[in-house]
């Protein structure tokens, strides 16, 4: 298959054109499977691609169109089918069981893209763009939109890998490899630091209100915790020393049989791993990913070290500078196979390559309080139970990331593109 086709967006540009430039991203991210690859559910985490494709359809025809009197919805079930958690909307068909539907057929939700897409770029180009109520809701969707690529990416790696033959999601370079840099640590001093987004530009309703965190003096590390350091850590026990794990990370071990990230495999003498361009030698110098919050914690402790605070890790982000340009050739627009390191090791910068678990349990900001209505589903209800990573991935775009973005998911989960950042 060939390499993935991408194309930048400027987060400014005009809302009809970003409109049509994220829709437009997600069906190119579809373009190398087939329809049986887009029906594939290989765990209840995971969704199939037409499920994805179909749902982010469903959040514009239910919060934008279905206002309009003239509009004429596309399918009435469609409102059931590929409703995800809105209770506030209705039932929904439930997610453990999403890829049982064979019908609505892949057609048929392409079809039913391009029913929506074309109502909304009605509405848009007849300056409807300027209600700023309506302009932030779609803004909210495209930014649901491009989670949700991130989600077809990962889902899709997670059920083409039971495939014995390791197959390809996209042809594409893992760039130039190089000697990794060498650890160094940054020193941060003590002292009290704004968190949060400002206000300028889109966020999340969770990336606020901005508040104050005092931080004492610390250090982080200048990179991501490398293939061949973890690699050192499994060959050293890591994975049978009780005394590095947290308690119910032990019991994980013990229950799923871990015995190294996930995707990694023992072939010949070596280690493998299985990534989006196929099955390819373990590379000691990228950066290790498909790890686990209790993995992460593991592997921090023995190197005696640990993982930063989201604080800690904004302000890191923000004092160093090292949220600048360099990232963008680690993210998923940047046409190089989805792969952490796959753009080349570069920049040093915190942002790319892998999400980044950080000690902080997803809760609300001081003040924080969801928006009222539907919407109101969207983050808030959520936190409990899960971990907040940070920094985005190589399936991240360049126009859905910045230093304040919160993303979370249980500690157990593996099979998002999360690595490993040390502090001490």
């Amino acid at each position: 298959m060939s390499q993935v086709e991408t194309t930048i967006a400027t987060p400014g540009g005009a809302l009809p054109d970003r409109f049509a430039e994220v829709r437009g991203f997600s069906e190119r991210l579809a373009a190398p499977l087939s329809a049986e690859d887009c029906g594939l559910q290989s765990m209840p985490d995971a969704s199939p691609v037409k499920w994805h494709l179909a749902h982010t359809t469903w959040f514009f025809e239910t919060f934008v169109l279905e206002k309009l009197p003239a509009y004429q919805e596309f399918d009435v079930s469609f409102r059931y089918l590929f409703n995800s958690y809105y209770n506030s909307v209705g039932e929904q068909f439930p997610r453990p069981k999403r890829g049982l539907m064979s019908r609505p057929s892949l057609e048929e939700v392409l079809a039913y893209r391009r029913h929506v897409d074309a109502a909304v770029a009605e509405l848009l180009e007849n300056g409807a763009g300027c209600d700023p109520v309506l302009a932030d809701i779609v803004e909210i969707g495209l930014h649901h939109e491009q989670q949700h690529q991130e989600l077809m990416l990962t889902d899709v790696k997670h059920g083409l890998s039971f495939n014995p033959l390791r197959p390809s999601y996209a042809d594409g370079a893992f760039g130039s490899t190089t000697d990794a840099a060498p650890l160094e640590w940054l020193p941060l001093e003590e002292g009290i630091r704004w968190i949060g987004h400002d206000g300028d530009g889109f966020a999340f309703d969770n990336e606020s209100p901005r508040h104050r965190v005092f931080c004492e003096s610390f250090q982080i590390a200048n990179r991501l915790v490398t293939c061949g350091e973890y690699l050192a850590f499994v060959e050293d026990g890591g994975y049978r020393r009780p005394e590095l794990w947290l308690s119910l990370g032990w019991n994980q071990i013990g229950s799923d049989d871990w015995a190294a990230p996930l995707y990694w495999f023992e072939e010949g003498g070596r280690w493998r791993e299985y990534t989006l361009a196929g099955a390819v030698d373990v590379d000691p110098n990228r950066p290790v990913c498909h790890v686990s919050y209790f993995e992460a914690d593991a592997f921090a402790r023995w190197a005696d070290a640990r993982l930063p605070t989201e604080a800690e890790w904004e302000a890191a982000a923000v004092e160093t500078g090292d949220a600048g340009a360099g990232f963008v050739d680690r993210l998923v627009d940047s046409g190089y196979a989805v792969h952490p390191g796959a753009g080349g090791l570069g920049s040093q910068s915190l942002l790319g390559d892998a999400w980044q678990w950080t000690s902080s349990p997803y809760a609300p900001y001081p003040g924080y309080r969801p928006a009222s209505g539907a919407l109101g589903e969207y983050n808030g209800k959520f936190m409990c139970n899960q971990y907040v990573l940070r920094g985005g991935s190589c399936a991240t775009h360049s126009t859905h990331i910045r230093p304040t973005y919160r993303n979370f998911f249980p500690a157990e989960t593996r099979w998002q593109f999360a690595g490993i950042r040390l502090c001490r």
